[in-house]
């Protein structure tokens, strides 16, 4: 199967670079054809922005989502954002690894997504019905793939518990697992995290590997995230509320895992 990492820190020599390394390696050792896509040693451009469009008009006024789809319908699209969208054809599934600064991914991999994730590509697919409201959440482009995230964070994992200070673990990486990578179409495995990062030994870097490695293993085996998908029939259109009778009592993040 066909695996793309998308890589985000700026140091090789840290603990994300060793754990990188090991996927990569875990991964061919089964037979997986593996591609990284490392943003910091790529000196990847994460402003979505005007220059993303080529022979684009230089005096009209700049519109995010209208520019990037006028760009990807037309063939005008940054060569670099093509390049990470055929990575992402190519792949079977993607895993997102990155440390956990200020409760989300770093700056650099937050802009992988904003411009690879184009208009038609990421999102705006599908057709608008009174009985269908796109392809997203469960459908669209990225459908029939799987994706996981590998994070860390120094934290304790006491600290990211249901009554932890920073919140449920589950809540802080909704928006990339449910928004990111549900969204376009994505299985969403449950996440890889690792906690502690500054109380890292031999010992527990060898156990860290082997858990990774288990999981790495078992990359097209597990069971995803069980998301309420969108057009599936739990939510009213175009509302996009829960109806009634599901998750009866319950609100916020939890509600919408069946």
């Amino acid at each position: 199967m066909n695996v793309l990492i998308v890589y985000a820190h700026p140091e090789r020599r840290s603990l994300n670079g060793a754990l990188n390394d090991f996927a990569v390696a875990r991964l061919r050792a089964e037979g997986h054809h593996v591609q990284v896509s490392d943003l910091y040693a790529m000196n990847w451009k994460a402003p979505l922005d005007a220059n993303d469009v080529r022979e684009r008009n230089g005096d009209a006024p700049f519109h995010a989502s209208l520019d990037s789809k006028h760009a990807f319908e037309n063939g005008l699209q940054s060569r670099d954002i093509e390049i990470e969208q055929e990575k992402l054809r190519w792949a079977d599934a993607l895993i997102l690894q990155f440390p956990m600064w200020w409760f989300s991914m770093p700056a650099i991999m937050k802009g992988w997504v904003e411009r690879v994730y184009a208009y038609g590509f990421g999102y705006g697919v599908g057709e608008h019905s009174g009985t269908h409201w796109g392809d997203r959440y469960g459908e669209g482009m990225m459908a029939g793939k799987r994706a996981m995230i590998v994070v860390t964070t120094g934290g304790w994992e006491s600290h990211y518990s249901a009554r932890g200070i920073n919140g449920p673990i589950d809540d802080i990486l909704f928006p990339i697992q449910h928004g990111v990578l549900f969204y376009p179409g994505f299985d969403v495995l449950p996440p890889f995290v690792v906690y502690q990062t500054n109380m890292m030994d031999d010992s527990r870097l060898d156990a860290t590997f082997d858990a990774l490695g288990q999981r790495l293993d078992r990359l097209f085996d597990d069971a995803p995230i069980a998301f309420r998908k969108q057009n599936h029939g739990d939510y009213a259109i175009p509302h996009l509320t829960l109806r009634d009778e599901l998750a009866a009592g319950q609100s916020g993040f939890a509600a919408h895992i069946d």
